[in-house]
């Protein structure tokens, strides 16, 4: 986050007026909850509303119960491999009731938590929806509520294609609910949910297709990835089918017939669209206070978070900036400090890493490849593909691949890039070192670990 000396912009005329609460959030995700808590440390009278659980799309719905799932997922070859080592067991067997109940008492655990800290933090919490009804005032229940500032952390929600049969379709909201486990599942999307549960449903034991529109799954990541990622989903048994979209949904007795853009026809148990998320603002009212949305439909900020009403701010997904937690929990933060701590912050959004928890995971930080060609010109890009050791033993083909993308006139590492074992825990050590704009002469002068697929970020020639 960047500091800066402007000034935070007060609510105009109506500064002095007798408000109920200082800030007052809608939503209690993970930005929403962070702005909360920082705001009222600095004596902010806070309230915050919620229309169905503490914890947001992360805690609840997402990034929590989907690792435990990828977690659960992962065991199939964790035994397959066990037998390389000496280990022998009677052939495992998987109970999906079990997982689901274990991860709904975990993200009950987690629900309590963040309760907890918003009340120890002297939060007021209302459950319930709550709308706009102006600059200064939203509804709860039929209740009217002021307050000095207000902020939109509604989060987003998946969206659904309009073709005929949607509604016979899943989300990832209700696959972490489903009360059977299917024998066979379609998986419609190309982006980081849709990658991440045809490897869950794949390793729980269900027959897996995936389709996208695109010509190559996860738009937007470095090509090398993209393309090192199909190949193993497929190698694990994963039908992944590329330029292919779904026409009509038929409900059939057996679960759902999909006819396809190639006038082919499948058969599954069940099927999941993971096509994008947008912002959730229907019904918020922002209309009631003038604030202007972007042409995707998500809430126009200025670098503070500011909307276009002087007393209303937003962070996180309904924004449609960066979708992913720890950037919320960032804006948030930032708000709190630009608003209440006197200290006015923008959030920096350059070199931010992240995870797909596919399988093979995706860890990523800094610039893809054609992103620096692009914006450098000259560039050095270094690459390491190997078997990590453990398959050596364990009789698994998956490989792993490493990359770093060089500014040839700085040696600056632009950025890092990594598929296989253990990547969503290696590119966070890394990622600190391409925020710091280190060179790749500081990359090799670092000692390797080994043995470690790590070590790999630092033997690169």
């Amino acid at each position: 986050m960047t500091n800066a000396t402007v000034t935070p912009s007060n609510a105009g005329d109506e500064t002095g007026a007798d408000y109920d609460y200082d800030l007052f959030v809608i939503g209690a995700g993970s930005g929403g909850v962070r702005a909360s808590r920082i705001a009222a440390g600095f004596g902010a009278r806070v309230a915050v509303a919620e229309e169905y659980r503490v914890g947001g799309t992360c805690v609840i719905r997402g990034c929590v119960p989907k690792k435990l799932f990828v977690y659960a997922s992962h065991f199939s070859e964790d035994f397959e491999s066990a037998a390389g080592f000496g280990w022998t067991a009677d052939k495992p067997r998987f109970d999906w009731p079990t997982l689901i109940a274990n991860k709904d008492r975990e993200i009950d655990r987690l629900n309590g938590l963040f309760i907890q800290t918003l009340q120890n933090a002297g939060v007021d919490i209302i459950d319930g929806r709550a709308t706009v009804a102006g600059p200064h005032a939203v509804e709860v229940a039929g209740r009217r509520i002021t307050a000095r500032y207000i902020l939109l952390a509604t989060g987003g929600w998946p969206s659904m294609p309009d073709i005929p049969g949607i509604e016979h379709a899943i989300t990832s909201n209700e696959a972490f609910h489903l009360e059977n486990l299917p024998q066979r599942i379609v998986v419609v999307g190309g982006g980081y949910i849709a990658v991440e549960f045809a490897g869950i449903f794949n390793g729980l034991g269900v027959e897996v297709t995936q389709l996208y529109r695109g010509e190559q799954i996860l738009r937007g990541f470095d090509r090398d990835l993209r393309d090192r990622l199909a190949h193993e989903m497929r190698g694990k048994g994963i039908d992944l089918r590329t330029e292919t979209c779904v026409t009509t949904i038929e409900k059939t007795d057996t679960g759902v017939r999909l006819h396809l853009t190639d006038d082919g026809t499948l058969d599954a148990g069940a099927v999941m669209y993971a096509t994008g998320r947008t912002p959730k603002i229907d019904g918020l009212g922002l209309e009631t206070a003038g604030v202007d949305l972007d042409a995707n439909g998500g809430v126009k900020v200025d670098a503070y978070g500011k909307t276009s009403a002087d007393s209303i701010y937003a962070v996180g997904d309904i924004t449609n900036r960066m979708h992913l937690t720890p950037v919320a929990i960032k804006e948030g933060h930032a708000f709190a400090l630009t608003v209440f701590g006197g200290r006015p912050t923008s959030p920096e959004y350059d070199a931010v890493p992240t995870a797909v928890f596919s399988q093979p995971a995706i860890g990523t930080v800094g610039l893809t490849e054609e992103e620096a060609r692009a914006q450098y010109g000259d560039i050095a890009v270094f690459t390491s593909d190997f078997r990590p050791m453990v398959h050596t033993l364990g009789g698994l083909s998956e490989r792993s691949f490493i990359k770093l993308v060089v500014d040839r006139a700085t040696d600056r590492v632009l950025g890092a890039h990594m598929v296989g074992m253990d990547a969503a825990e290696i590119i966070q050590g890394v990622a600190i070192a391409v925020k710091a704009g280190l060179t790749k002469a500081d990359f090799d002068a670092a000692v390797a670990v080994h043995p470690s697929s790590a070590e790999e970020f630092v033997l690169l020639r």
